[in-house]
């Protein structure tokens, strides 16, 4: 019996040189059903008026696996007609990987004035393995206000 798993032993050796060498642990396992894509998603969780202004409060997350140093998204806001009334960037700044952070901006003029936000794009993402494109890519939207969160 010894003679047999000796023979076993070299016959998978053997196999596993002929096919490429060994399948590390990570390789070796199938995608998690479920888990989620690396990607940004963004929430609109708030906006109120502080005095002429528009106060709007950003929850971010970065399913990314690693953190970004900078983001930086172009924003276009569209008044209550559904105009363009104002073309900006937002600087969130740094975004953790696996956590929340919440981003507020202020913009001169009332919540009421604006019924969308449209996210054209990442005007910067600095991120070690990640261009401009990896905090675009896979965007995730949401709003829990009146306005529109487009992407």
């Amino acid at each position: 019996m010894g003679q047999l798993a000796h023979f076993t032993a070299a016959l998978a050796l053997g196999y596993c040189g002929v096919f490429g060498g060994h399948a590390t642990a990570q390789e070796a396992m199938p995608p998690v059903p479920g888990a989620r894509p690396e990607a940004i998603s963004i929430e609109l969780s708030a906006a109120e008026d502080i005095g002429a202004a528009c106060k709007m409060s950003f929850v971010v997350t970065n399913s990314h696996g690693q953190d970004i140093d900078k983001a930086v998204y172009e924003m276009v806001l569209f008044d209550a007609a559904g105009q363009v009334s104002r073309l900006t960037l937002l600087d969130f700044q740094d975004l953790p990987a696996g956590r929340l952070r919440v981003r507020q901006f202020q913009f001169p003029q009332p919540c009421a004035d604006i019924s969308r936000v449209l996210i054209n794009g990442a005007q910067t993402c600095t991120a070690a393995g990640l261009d401009v494109g990896g905090c675009s890519q896979g965007l995730t939207l949401t709003s829990r206000t009146k306005m529109e969160l487009l992407g």
